[in-house]
């Protein structure tokens, strides 16, 4: 391990991995942990539980979702301050030095070592992870269909947000375009309350569409899914549409 990361664990935290569902489950900011060597990146303690430094509930509801339809889930364990692993390093957002409308000083002026750091030792390992997951599965001969899961702040830069569930896709609507019909209970929307052109599709483009598997990028409400009560019913209100939704394809 470099010195970024040096004593301490790698970014990819791989829970059910043989898991035989035709989903493979993605959680890239599941996570407000910090590297030691970045100490709190000079934020309050309180900044780092807000939204900026984490898709607050998403990882429980992915867990959740992961042994409700025996997936294999791959998290991320450090922040997305620290890196976000739905970036690739060409963006600005990788490393933000202001995320929403907080500055982020130990993002400020990286060098061109500490970026680096934070490529090779978060970002790389992160996919190369996702990556031998998918080669597995492809080499037993089973299916792979991606889904990432994500929460989404109530309220960004003072807009008030109505949308409850966001299924996003980029190039390749045909699965997105299928779930979201199955959900008629709650305000679910095709890319809202993000879509392509705000750059949230990275993993998907990286991982499913050279591959050409089916995919779909899930974005919860985070005051939904805030508390354990809220993460439970939702894990289950999605394992369902997903579980119909997968095997429709599996039939075409």
């Amino acid at each position: 391990m470099g010195a970024l990361l040096k004593g301490e664990e790698g970014p990819a935290v791989l829970v059910n991995e043989q898991g035989r569902s035709p989903y493979v489950l993605i959680c890239e900011h599941a996570s407000n942990r910090l590297p030691k060597s970045l100490g709190n990146l000079g934020l309050a303690a309180a900044d780092l539980q807000r939204h900026i430094a984490w898709d607050i509930g998403a990882e429980s509801v992915a867990r959740l979702l992961s042994r409700l339809m025996d997936a294999p889930l791959v998290l991320q364990r450090y922040s997305r301050l620290a890196y976000d692993c739905n970036r690739p390093p060409e963006s600005p957002d990788a490393m933000p030095a202001v995320s929403e409308v907080t500055e982020i000083p130990g993002n400020r002026n990286l060098s061109f070592a500490e970026r680096l750091a934070r490529i090779q030792e978060i970002y790389r390992p992160f996919h190369q992870a996702v990556s031998e997951v998918l080669d597995t599965r492809a080499a037993q001969d089973q299916k792979s269909v991606i889904v990432s899961i994500h929460s989404f702040t109530p309220v960004y830069k003072g807009k008030t947000r109505k949308v409850e569930l966001g299924i996003l896709h980029d190039r390749d609507a045909s699965f997105s375009s299928t779930l979201i019909k199955r959900f008629s209970k709650v305000d679910a929307r095709l890319n809202e309350p993000y879509g392509p052109k705000d750059g949230v599709l990275h993993t998907m483009n990286l991982h499913a569409a050279p591959r050409g598997l089916k995919h779909a990028m899930i974005e919860i409400r985070n005051d939904l899914i805030s508390s354990e009560r809220g993460q439970q019913t939702w894990a289950q209100w999605l394992s369902v549409p997903l579980i119909q939704a997968a095997a429709a394809f599996s039939r075409r």
